[in-house]
């Protein structure tokens, strides 16, 4: 009998269970949220073709020593490039100097050229940097939008170092460098 009163009192213990479960009350655990962050961040991106050189050849006039005054290389294309939060973009550049040629160049020569580079594309107003001037205060340019372009980058304008009545001294390799950076304005 005690087996019988166990098995009853079990069996009316999961029927009550069962009908509890059957009531069709709901329960909602949460919200659960979801979070994340993006970081402000820009990309240079690269350039179109991947050759980066200015190539301008022979510097001078061979007839008469005195600098080309028709110099010039065609512009490289960045693509690619991107900045998600405000930004400036700043051109900043060396003048083109003899590399090998050691001292003071001679009286009526000079080692060196000036010029002026340009980065267009990324602000209505071309960042531009002149090598040998005293300032530059269109070097950076700020965008106030989160922006993905084309930038052009350029080199004209170019002088011989002391005045274009000077001769340049001879050397293998005349080098300057450009560089464009973007950066997240702060």
């Amino acid at each position: 009998m005690r087996r019988l009163l166990i098995a009853t009192t079990l069996l009316a213990a999961i029927a009550g269970a069962s009908s509890a479960s059957a009531a069709g009350t709901t329960a909602s655990v949460g919200p659960f949220p979801v979070t994340g962050n993006v970081p402000s961040l820009c990309s240079g991106g690269l350039v179109t073709g991947g050759n980066t050189v200015f190539s301008l050849g022979t510097l001078i006039d061979t007839a008469t020593g005195l600098m080309l005054n028709n110099l010039s290389a065609p512009s490289k294309t960045v693509t690619g490039s991107f900045c998600n939060a405000a930004s400036t973009i700043t051109v900043a550049a060396t003048p083109i100097t003899a590399q090998a040629f050691v001292g003071t160049p001679p009286t009526g020569f000079s080692n060196a050229l000036n010029y002026t580079a340009t980065a267009s594309g990324w602000t209505p107003t071309a960042a531009s940097f002149t090598t040998g001037a005293a300032t530059n205060p269109a070097a950076v340019q700020t965008r106030t939008t989160a922006f993905t372009g084309d930038i052009t980058v350029g080199v004209s304008a170019i002088s011989t170092v002391g005045g274009n009545t000077l001769r340049l001294v001879a050397d293998p390799s005349y080098q300057g460098v450009v560089t464009i950076t973007l950066a997240v304005v702060s």
